[in-house]
């Protein structure tokens, strides 16, 4: 059981209010265009201060694309490729859309799912929990959405976001050769 209280941006005590920079009214997240500029065009803003996952990543790939933008470059975060990790036991990984998502949004999908007790490396290491579930566009084969359970999720993941960012397919992934045994084969085999 995983519980989740919610955590709010820290800027008491900034000069926000003062300065005159917008804030959501709900949440008290800064208000940023897509350059991450704030209402006040020399104050930028990232990661946990701006909506969006607070995740340390996020903000790294934020504070990049912050900096490329006041160079005067193009700079952008693509959020669809952004990967989630829990680091429980077993740890769980996903990126781009679950399976809700893609109804709601009435995509034609279908799933590939792969228990890691199939994976040779897994069942010699004793670490069988979980599995590897793909998620693909039904007519064009993009992949949607990675979700993984299991050991080494969080290092499996950068493979999935990987895909999304280039607009893999899931047959990109299956034609892939993956080493053996490892746990990525069940990526492989779910793809």
């Amino acid at each position: 059981l995983l519980i989740s209280v919610g955590r709010r941006p820290l800027t008491a005590g900034l000069g926000i209010e003062a300065l005159g920079i917008q804030t959501s009214p709900d949440t008290g997240h800064l208000l940023v265009d897509t350059a991450y500029r704030t209402n006040i065009p020399s104050i930028y803003a990232i990661g946990d201060l701006i909506p969006g996952p607070m995740l340390a990543h996020k903000a790294s790939a934020e504070g990049i694309a912050a900096v490329e933008c006041i160079a005067g470059k193009p700079g952008e975060v693509n959020y669809d490729a952004l990967p989630s990790v829990i680091y429980t036991w077993p740890e769980v990984a996903s990126v781009g859309l679950t399976e809700e998502q893609v109804k709601e949004r009435e995509i034609p999908y279908c799933t590939g799912t792969y228990p890691f007790a199939g994976a040779g490396r897994a069942r010699c290491m004793g670490e069988t929990e979980g599995f590897v579930k793909v998620i693909a566009h039904q007519k064009t084969d993009r992949v949607l959405g990675v979700h993984i359970i299991g050991p080494r999720a969080a290092d499996m993941i950068a493979e999935c976001v990987l895909a999304i960012e280039f607009g893999a397919a899931s047959e990109d992934i299956a034609r892939t050769i993956h080493g053996h045994p490892t746990f990525a084969e069940a990526l492989h085999e779910a793809a």
